[in-house]
């Protein structure tokens, strides 16, 4: 059986469902593939999107038109802003989901999408001839011809469960691995690693002592991930708790440490630094005495809650005997064990800025296939491989975000230039621009890029110009008072200038905030523009595609075979690359002064 599409997108996690949206809304026939309908989009670790820098993600790949954004804001339970005490620049949004509505939310928004074909298969192999994909073919004998494929395989590639000494194939939550993609990836030519993860067990909320606990509560005024959604009309639904491990909880887990499969030998795959298990935990942190542990409800209509900070992988009765020793859950009732996931992944530096495969024209990567860890990350990747598949199916240029650009463009970048050797997670601290990639402006920074691809839509954009210019004329009736000053002060903001001063214009919540944030952090905010300005500047220097590393005497070896293989597309580029010293980027500097003449 033979049939065409334009584009394949394989997984239909948070980035195949990115992907295969942005490439059918730019105007694609698209075909999205996931091994069991039920899971698409699914939450199988934290019912929650956004965070510390992850909800930077949420935000830009809404500015560039993306849905996840517009999902959580539809279904989520409970919002609240994080680090509040900081500065702007680290602000980040974090939502609970109803994470069974968040999949309805996501799976209506792929069903009513014209051009795109939702399938339940499993792909086995990528057809490429001549450097260039031409389909690809099913377990079950399909072959598809097209001219793009996006691979968002997620956790699944040949992934293996791991509960204390019992371990099977399989994907998250009963469902299956696929076993077949990563040998086709090895013949094409990318290196294979592997990776793991994990998540806490679900308990019954019905068995759970609140009492014992602290409420969290969400935030009033709710700010919304979409610069779409009317504010007005979000409201919490739900309450979180705060609880803590206990010293019992700690001589249990160190008693059976040797039942533990990251410390018996059982994990294979290396796991994420930024997010240990609870047994981690105790090892490294010996010095305290307790460890937070959030519940978090997973829905309006189910009793499972998530027990956040207390992923293991450590045997059942092990298990049940340390949530048993959390305060609040001494009597609970686990519905859902906690297990580890080992799983294939590729090392991204394989990838071009566009997160296309280097060698393969028309193949792109996106999510946890390139090594990362999270729904936002892969989301992130997801929206940027399909914008960038539907611009090569359309014979366009690839859209290409910096580290100046957004979160986005740091987080590509430091997959494609430096690769990473564990699950790569997105922080504040990676972005040297944060004062200016700030999770409010984003719109401003990103939509245009959307609309220039054929994403965005009119609405947004026009949106976007609106406050932008906004934030013009209210600058400029500020400065026309002569109040600038005052509103740099820390007990100032626009509404109570505006209160003493009637003749300055009323704002808009989001023009408001931006000014107050570009008057307040004006010093920060030129000293970090004049760096971007530097950095712009090698960034905007390209190096030929066909530069011969090899044979420049002036270049150290490593230096010489790692521009080779990674072939950066910029003098920028290639400073960030491990290897590549600033020695060597002077020697590429006058190379290419000699080779302009």
């Amino acid at each position: 059986m033979t049939e065409a599409f334009d584009i394949v997108v394989i997984g239909a996690g948070h980035a195949g469902c990115e992907a295969a949206l942005a490439c059918a809304r730019m105007g694609h026939d698209t075909l999205l593939t996931t091994l069991n309908l039920d899971s698409l989009a699914m939450m199988p670790c934290n019912p929650s999107i956004g965070g510390t820098a992850k909800g930077h993600l949420v935000r830009e790949l809404d500015a560039l038109g993306g849905e996840m954004g517009r999902a959580i804001d539809a279904v989520f339970i409970q919002s609240r802003m994080l680090n509040t005490g900081k500065g702007p620049a680290v602000h980040s949004l974090r939502a609970q989901a109803d994470k069974r509505a968040y999949q309805r939310r996501m799976r209506r928004a792929v069903d009513d999408c014209p051009r795109l074909t939702l399938r339940q298969a499993e792909v086995a192999r990528i057809v490429v001839e001549n450097g260039r994909v031409r389909g690809v073919e099913t377990t079950t004998g399909s072959h598809i011809e097209c001219r793009a494929v996006v691979i968002a395989s997620g956790v699944y590639l040949n992934s293996r469960i791991i509960i204390g000494e019992c371990a099977w194939n399989g994907g998250p939550q009963g469902l299956m691995a696929a076993n077949q993609l990563t040998e086709n990836l090895i013949d094409l030519g990318f290196s294979i690693r592997r990776f793991k993860t994990g998540t806490p067990a679900r308990i019954d909320g019905r068995t759970i002592d609140f009492a014992k606990m602290e409420p969290q509560y969400g935030d009033d005024p709710i700010v919304p991930f979409s610069f779409l959604t009317d504010a007005s009309t979000l409201k919490n639904r739900a309450i979180c708790y705060l609880t803590y491990t206990t010293p019992e909880t700690h001589r249990i887990i160190l008693d059976n440490l040797h039942r533990a499969p990251m410390y018996a030998g059982t994990i294979h795959g290396t796991g994420a630094r930024y997010c240990p298990s609870i047994e981690d935990k105790v090892v490294r942190f010996k010095d305290k005495d307790r460890h937070p542990i959030f519940m978090e409800p997973e829905g309006l209509d189910t009793n499972e809650w998530y027990v956040q900070g207390m992923s293991t992988s450590m045997p059942e009765d092990v298990q049940r005997a340390i949530y048993a020793s959390v305060p609040g859950l001494e009597h609970a009732k686990v519905l859902r064990l906690a297990y580890a996931i080992e799983y294939d992944c590729i090392d991204p530096t394989a990838l071009d800025p566009s997160l296309r495969a280097r060698h393969i024209q028309g193949l792109y990567l996106a999510g946890q296939v390139n090594g990362t860890s999270g729904y936002e990350e892969a989301a992130a990747q997801g929206l940027y491989a399909g914008i960038n598949a539907a611009l090569y199916a359309s014979g366009r240029e690839p859209m290409v975000l910096t580290r100046a650009d957004g979160y986005i463009g740091v987080l590509v970048d430091d997959l494609v230039t430096k690769g990473t050797d564990e699950p790569y997670r997105m922080m504040t601290s990676r972005a040297e621009y944060r004062l200016l990639l700030r999770q409010d402006n984003a719109d401003l920074r990103l939509t245009e890029f959307g609309y220039r691809a054929g994403l965005a839509t009119q609405e947004r954009y026009r949106k976007m110009l609106a406050k932008r210019e906004g934030l013009i004329q209210a600058r400029k009736a500020l400065d026309k008072l002569h109040l600038t000053d005052r509103l740099r002060r820390t007990e100032e903001n626009y509404d109570t200038l505006r209160a003493s001063r009637l003749d300055l214009p009323e704002l808009s919540p989001d023009v408001r905030e931006q000014l107050e944030i570009t008057v307040k952090y004006e010093g920060y905010i030129a000293r970090q523009e004049s760096a971007e300005r530097e950095f712009r500047r090698l960034e905007d220097t390209p190096l030929p595609p066909n530069a011969d590393y090899m044979s420049m005497s002036g270049l150290r070896i490593e230096a010489r075979q790692k521009l080779d293989r990674q072939r950066p597309r910029s003098l920028g580029q290639a400073s960030r690359i491990p290897g590549v010293s600033p020695g060597d980027i002077s020697v590429l500097m006058i190379w290419l002064k000699a080779q302009n003449g």
